[in-house]
């Protein structure tokens, strides 16, 4: 079956506002969304390649040298589904989107092979 890559998406913005909510907001929506992430990843257990990976600042490396770099990528999880509408039905109740300040989901297939 079709393995795809999942990636969470996050504007900078986004965060920035998270991160400006008091503290006890942040922890309330950590709350809540970390407990429906974990049944969203207990329900589809079937689906999941691998865990969900969060992922933190970025570093770039380009022919200029090395620096801080910044995109809306946050994290990603592997998925095997049939096609990539069946993999991104999946998400259509992920708490990245409807809890977190997540703005989107992206869907892409491995074309190397699958992973190990």
């Amino acid at each position: 079956m079709p393995i795809f890559v999942a990636v969470y998406t996050m504007e900078p913005e986004a965060l920035i506002a998270f991160r400006k909510m008091p503290k006890a907001d942040q922890e309330a929506i950590d709350a809540e969304g970390l407990s429906q992430w974990e049944d969203w990843e207990k329900r589809n257990a079937g689906f999941l390649r691998s865990p969900s990976v969060m992922v933190g600042k970025t570093t770039r490396i380009t022919r200029e040298g090395i620096g801080p770099g910044q995109n809306t990528f946050c994290g990603y999880v592997l998925v095997e589904a049939e096609t990539a509408e069946e993999a991104a039905r999946l998400f259509a109740d992920h708490p990245h989107i409807g809890i977190f300040p997540g703005d989107g989901v992206d869907i892409m297939p491995v074309v190397t092979g699958p992973p190990d």
